[in-house]
C-alpha cells in the first residue's frame, strides 16, 4: 500500500460474506468512469468530471495502485476502498510525525443503503491491522455527508476535530485497532 510500509502488494484478494475486495483489472474501466462522472458520488468531492473527459484519460487498467481495492459483488465493480498515507500539509493528524494511514471509498449509488461500504471498510482495517498492527487510521469527510460521518462511527472512527478544508466543514476522525491479548 502506498507508503504503509511492508505491506505487500498486490494481496490476495479479501473476500467478505457478500463481497471479494482486489486489485483493479481491465472489466472495471466502466463502472470507474461510472464512479467519477456520477454527481451523486462526486455531491461532497468538488463534483463529477465530464464523462467524456474520463473516456479519454481513464486508462485501460484504471486504478491499479497499491493500497487501492475494488470493492466486487458478483463479479462486477460496486466501488473502491483505499489505504494512502494522509499528507502533511493537509491539516488533521494524530501523529506529530503526519503521514498515518487514511480510509477513504467511493461506491456507486446503486450500490449505497446495503451496508456494503461498511462490509468492504470493515474488512481492509481489520486486514490492516494483521499486518500493521496499532497503526492509526484517520477518515476524513465533510460534515455535511451524513452518510459518511454514520459510516465513520460505525466502522468505530471517533471524532478527532473539525476544520475547514476545500470550502467546507471537515469531520476528522481515527481508528485504533485494537492489540490482541493474549
Amino acid at each position: 500500500m502506498t507508503g504503509l510500509g511492508p505491506v505487500a502488494w498486490p494481496p490476495a484478494p479479501i473476500r467478505t460474506e457478500r463481497l471479494v475486495l482486489r486489485e483493479s483489472e481491465a472489466r472495471d474501466r466502466a463502472a470507474f468512469i461510472e464512479l467519477f462522472a456520477s454527481p451523486e458520488v462526486h455531491a461532497y468531492l468538488g463534483g463529477p468530471r465530464p464523462r467524456d473527459e474520463l473516456e479519454r484519460a481513464v486508462p485501460e487498467v484504471p486504478g491499479r495502485r497499491p493500497g487501492l481495492f475494488v470493492v466486487d459483488l458478483d463479479g462486477a465493480m460496486i466501488g473502491t476502498v483505499a489505504l494512502d498515507r494522509r499528507d502533511a500539509e493537509r491539516p488533521g493528524h494524530v501523529r506529530p510525525e503526519a503521514g498515518e494511514a487514511e480510509l477513504g471509498y467511493l461506491f456507486l449509488p446503486k450500490a449505497w443503503g446495503r451496508g456494503y461500504a461498511a462490509e468492504a471498510c470493515a474488512a481492509v482495517l481489520d486486514r490492516l491491522a494483521g499486518v500493521l498492527p496499532g497503526e492509526p487510521v484517520v477518515l476524513c469527510t465533510q460534515t455535511a455527508n451524513d452518510r459518511s460521518v454514520r459510516l465513520a462511527a460505525k466502522l468505530g472512527f471517533t471524532e478527532v476535530e473539525r476544520f475547514e478544508e476545500w470550502g467546507a466543514e471537515q469531520w476528522f476522525g481515527v481508528w485504533s485497532p485494537v492489540a490482541p491479548s493474549g
